[in-house]
């Protein structure tokens, strides 16, 4: 009998989920963030070193080789042009990992999917939430480094949360579309890469939008992350609180992709032992 074949698939079905199932997503994603780091030296200080070293090699490159300055900085302090392009950089990275993994994540798991009974779903959701963890370290260290730049923080910074909860959404139907996919379609994983690093290059973080070109912003605007890194970066080192009528159609489109992915996901699921 396959465990798998008879599963509800609706956004009443996708609650319950995370409602039941709350305490092995959050040992699993324990797990898995400790997993990243396990035998090295360091161990999860690493979570803070990365970040840390990725700022130090944004600020001597586009600082003291390029002499950089970002548009709308009021100084022209190497840190005010790392802290503006890591603060884009970050949700590309939570984005990225996410996606990255997507195709991998049913087919290297097989014996979750033929041995034992085991909700699958839940694997993209830890995913996302690793994720997100390592999101939060890195935009700790970017607040920090917005502190001793030219850049003032203002309480608009407590929009965070409500700014990069619709990415969260975004990314966690993505991958469970994804992650389905790459069950029956394996070159899936070979395309996911290329489209990533195209992405990055077509995403505001180098850069602000309002330095491209009006007539190739439309470009940026059907890519999924400009949202975020242009309105997370205003609300950090420009005080502007996101837009609220822009802010509830990209929600409601992220909720959407959301449930289509977990919809799709359980019902294909039935066919993962067949094929893995």
């Amino acid at each position: 009998m396959n465990p798998h074949a008879l599963h509800p698939a609706s956004p009443k079905a996708l609650l319950l989920t995370l409602w039941r199932q709350k305490n092995l997503i959050f040992a699993l994603t324990k797990r898995e963030i400790e997993g990243r780091y396990k035998g090295s030296l360091f161990g999860i200080f690493w979570s803070v070193l990365t970040p840390l070293m990725m700022v130090s090699v944004f600020t001597f490159v586009f600082g003291e080789i390029f002499q950089s300055k970002w548009a709308g900085a009021k100084s022209a302090n190497h840190l005010d042009f790392a802290a503006a392009l890591f603060s884009g950089l970050l949700v590309y990275n939570l984005f990225a990992e996410c996606i990255g993994k997507a195709p991998y994540l049913i087919t290297s798991n097989p014996n979750y999917v033929k041995k034992i009974i085991f909700p699958l779903e839940v694997l993209s959701i830890v995913t996302v939430l690793a994720a997100l963890f390592h999101f939060l370290v890195a935009y700790a260290v970017v607040i920090v480094l917005v502190l001793f730049s030219g850049w003032d923080l203002t309480w608009t910074v407590l929009y965070t949360p409500v700014i990069v909860f619709p990415l969260l959404m975004l990314v966690m139907g993505l991958t469970w579309l994804i992650s389905a996919l790459g069950v029956f379609l394996r070159d899936i994983g070979q395309i996911i890469a290329p489209v990533l690093t195209a992405l990055m290059f077509l995403s505001p973080i180098f850069y602000p939008l309002s330095s491209v070109n009006p007539k190739l912003q439309w470009i940026y605007h059907i890519n999924p992350i400009t949202f975020v890194v242009e309105t997370l970066r205003a609300a950090l080192l420009h005080n502007q609180r996101p837009g609220g009528q822009a802010w509830l159609a990209y929600t409601a489109v992220c909720a959407l992709v959301m449930v289509v992915g977990f919809l799709f996901f359980q019902r294909t699921r039935k066919g993962f032992a067949d094929v893995i």
